[in-house]
């Protein structure tokens, strides 16, 4: 069809069928509207038809109105109403002037007590209902209310948005440029002057924020950012407000009898609660949209510079349900990143969001734990959520099924805190979490629930609790049960902790065992292990366990090396240290090799410290036993591997070692000498190391010239620099270098220092008696020194004495 070609538009209104509003007090009525185009001489080009609906509310409508009277106005006021269809009209209008609505809840007043878990849509408000029905064909007419006065403006805003709500019509909307800059002007121009007017804007612009490819358009306009500046100055409105009522009442607290006084608050309430719902209509439209504009990390970059979190914490403080959801869920979706989590830090937000927890709005609650639990991965904002008491609160939630898992996963998180296990048990939680484990009907317990379990269970306060009853019979009768390793590592955890309930774990020792002999989960086993090595228990027949089990050869077999997984052998050898404790089982087990195999496990494994340190300790336990100890020292190299493990970088691994070796060396001399050498021979290479290590910073400041290491050496007397050779430990074990000392300060009448022999001081006594050691086909003495080296006297400082020397002449020292 060519342009010039038409000539007329036939435009046909077709009434349709009446039906009664499903929750409202109105009537709906549908009609068809055909618009046709035709052509110069009539004949029809081009048709469109569309069904349409016409809502008519009766808002008054009771049991006194006038059904035939009310029918009779509303046929001859709405034209799409047939006379004929008066009778059918009378009845449906006694049809909702007998339906019973359902009075509301007092949930329903606050809100919603249904869970949805989805954002809603903004209602409708009184701005943007029009009687009138939009059409796309009238939208320049819609354009020109824009540049009338506010009345006009703010209908023709309605009606603009009534078109932007249908999303078949964006399309046409975003390539009007004329219609999209109106807007724009408007809103920044005249938003102050009618709240409804800026609300309508706003919404037309959350319409084509639904849609990721309008963004670049809301953009050009800026409109996201005039949103925030509208948001910001609306809560400073709400402030001023707030604080004339809060004086408006102090003065009728004042003077409580005064009638004026009272009618003038009332009044100043009414018109307070009116503009604040105007103000939550606003505010929920623009965070909706810039909620929709953030998917754009970019963009939201941008929100966060304009401080967008500083205002939605401001308005957490309002209580409309609807707004809060979406203010909670645009900081649920800020929190994921570290540098909005620590602005919400510093705003307060915990403190801010545990007036919400609970609350009777199932949508509300859900985004506020989820928000928490974001929060909860930062040790600080757990600190805080236990701090302002919502451990309590959270604990009462897990029995809500809408809540369950995020509040299991929030308490988690905080159960990770030692210092927070304690406070649960001035809680409810043990108790009900207890309850769910034993009634669970799957065969395995939920991940969340059993985790949490688990981390509680770590304190000893905690796993009383567990315990009290029948508590840890029937965890113990359902993890034999379903085989479930998690809630065995629970039981694990309270296996650890000494007293009562350790003792509990008596009667169970035979089926520990068997699950060790004959299940094949080797995670279950791994537990069970673990269970059998905490129980430390002097009256526990550790012998007759090994026997009737035959468990010697399961730990022979685990202990061979590259026969099981690092986490069984661990445990096995674990229980290998426990049982170690009883002088039979130790015997027992060195007759059967197993100290053979732990030093070759030893040599397999030196590079992993859990097991390193646990050989150790097995070989610590069994030197406490007459029987053992002459095994390990005689007939094994385990003393040998001991004392290459003396100066191992692990602490632990050291301290064990040591411990070892000292009840070695009281017991066997020959090992004793070797230790005692050994250790003489680490604190020389350290000595030396330390010297050393100063020679080289000494020839750093030659090399360079840095005038921060003082005058160069050989530009003084060396005997100016005696710190250069002598240390003194004081009685913390610190070096001190003191330039003032002498030889005489560090030696007593008889050349000892300190009492004490120190290689290279005062003479060598050809009589020396003490014992000696081959070193290199070489006889020394205890410190290492050769034993026959000196013939000759020597000074002081070990160094040989010539004739001259000894009438007094002394050499020179430092360079010549």
């Amino acid at each position: 069809m060519q342009a010039e070609d038409a000539r007329y538009l036939k435009r046909k209104v077709k009434g349709g069928g009446i039906d009664v509003h499903p929750t409202e007090k109105a009537l709906i009525v549908h009609y068809e509207v055909e618009a046709t185009i035709l052509g110069e001489l009539g004949d029809p080009m081009l048709g469109e038809r569309k069904e349409c609906q016409k809502v008519i509310k009766v808002k008054h409508l009771n049991q006194n109105s006038n059904i035939a009277l009310l029918a009779r106005e509303i046929v001859e006021k709405c034209k799409l109403i047939h006379p004929s269809k008066l009778p059918e009209v009378e009845q449906l209008l006694y049809y909702l002037q007998n339906r019973k609505d359902a009075p509301p809840s007092p949930a329903d007043k606050k809100g919603s007590s249904t869970f949805t878990g989805q954002l809603k849509d903004p209602p409708p408000f009184d701005g943007m209902e029009v009687d009138e029905v939009a059409n796309i064909n009238d939208l320049d007419d819609y354009m020109e209310l824009l540049y009338e006065d506010v009345p006009k403006k703010v209908h023709g805003s309605a009606l603009i948005l009534q078109l932007s709500r249908n999303p078949d019509n964006l399309e046409e909307l975003v390539q009007n440029e004329n219609i999209l800059s109106a807007l724009a002007r408007v809103l920044r121009e005249d938003w102050k002057r009618s709240t409804e007017l800026a609300t309508n804007i706003i919404y037309v612009f959350f319409c084509f924020s639904s849609f990721s490819q309008f963004h670049p358009v809301i953009s050009h306009y800026k409109i996201g950012a005039l949103c925030m500046d509208i948001i910001r100055q609306e809560l400073d409105k709400h402030d001023l407000w707030k604080s004339e009522l809060e004086k408006k009442k102090k003065i009728l607290e004042e003077k409580p009898d005064s009638g004026s006084t009272k009618k003038d608050y009332e009044k100043s309430l009414k018109k307070f609660e009116s503009l604040v719902k105007k103000q939550e209509q606003l505010m929920r439209v623009s965070f909706y949209m810039l909620l929709n504009l953030a998917e754009d990390y970019k963009v939201e970059m941008k929100m966060r510079n304009k401080s967008i979190i500083q205002v939605l914490i401001r308005t957490l403080e309002r209580d409309n349900f609807e707004l809060l959801i979406l203010v909670v869920s645009f900081l649920k979706k800020l929190s994921i990143y570290v540098e909005n989590k620590n602005d919400m830090a510093e705003q307060d937000v915990v403190e801010k969001l545990a007036r919400l927890i609970p609350c009777d709005h199932e949508d509300l609650l859900n985004i506020t734990l989820r928000l928490l639990l974001n929060l909860s991965f930062d040790t600080d904002m757990r600190g805080k959520v236990v701090k302002v008491g919502l451990l309590p609160k959270l604990t009462a939630l897990i029995n809500n099924e809408n809540h369950r898992v995020v509040v299991l996963c929030i308490l988690y998180h905080i159960s990770m805190d030692d210092r927070c296990k304690s406070m649960f048990t001035y809680t409810d939680c043990i108790p009900v979490v207890m309850k769910m484990v034993l009634e669970c009907p799957d065969k395995q317990v939920d991940l969340e629930l059993v985790a949490l379990c688990i981390n509680l269970s770590i304190n000893k306060r905690n796993a009383q609790l567990v315990c009290e009853g029948s508590g840890l019979k029937l965890l113990m009768k359902r993890a034999f049960k379903t085989k479930d390793p998690l809630l065995m590592k629970m039981i694990r955890n309270i296996s650890q902790h000494d007293g009562p309930t350790k003792n509990m774990f008596v009667e169970y020792v035979a089926d520990l065992a068997n699950a060790i002999k004959n299940c094949e989960d080797d995670d279950f086993v791994i537990e069970c292990l673990g269970i059998l090595g905490n129980l430390t228990i002097p009256d526990l027949n550790y012998e007759l366990l090994l026997q009737e089990y035959d468990l010697v050869s399961f730990i022979k077999d685990k202990l061979k090396p590259g026969n099981a997984e690092d986490d069984v052998v661990l445990e096995t050898v674990i229980l290998v240290g426990t049982v170690s404790t009883d002088e039979d089982c130790a015997a027992m087990l060195s007759k059967a090799g197993v100290i053979q195999q732990l030093i070759d496990l030893l040599n397999a494994k030196q590079e992993d410290d859990e097991v390193v340190l646990q050989i150790v300790y097995v070989f610590y336990q069994m030197i406490f036993h007459e029987a053992t100890r002459e095994v390990i020292i005689k007939d094994t190299q385990a003393s040998a591997y001991l004392i290459d493990l003396m100066h191992d970088k692990n602490a632990e691994i050291r301290k064990v070692c040591d411990n070892t070796l000292d009840i070695i060396a009281e017991n066997d001399e020959e090992w004793g000498k070797k230790i005692k050498l050994e250790k003489f021979r680490w604190h020389n290479s350290q000595w030396l190391e330390m010297v050393e290590s100063r020679q080289m910073d000494d020839s750093d400041a030659l090399m360079y010239g840095d005038d921060g290491f003082g005058p160069y050496l050989h530009e003084e007397d060396i005997l100016d620099r005696p710190d250069l050779f002598y240390t003194h430990a004081d009685a913390d074990g610190m070096i001190l270098h003191d330039g003032n000392v002498s030889p005489s300060d560090l030696l007593d009448d008889y050349g000892m220092q300190n009492g004490m022999g120190h290689p290279g001081y005062g003479r060598y006594d050809p009589g020396y008696d003490g014992p000696y050691f081959m070193m290199n086909g070489q006889p020394v003495d205890e410190y290492g020194r050769p034993a026959y080296q000196y013939e000759v006297p020597v000074d002081p400082y070990g160094r040989p004495i010539t004739p001259g020397e000894m009438e007094g002449e002394h050499p020179g020292y430092g360079y010549r």
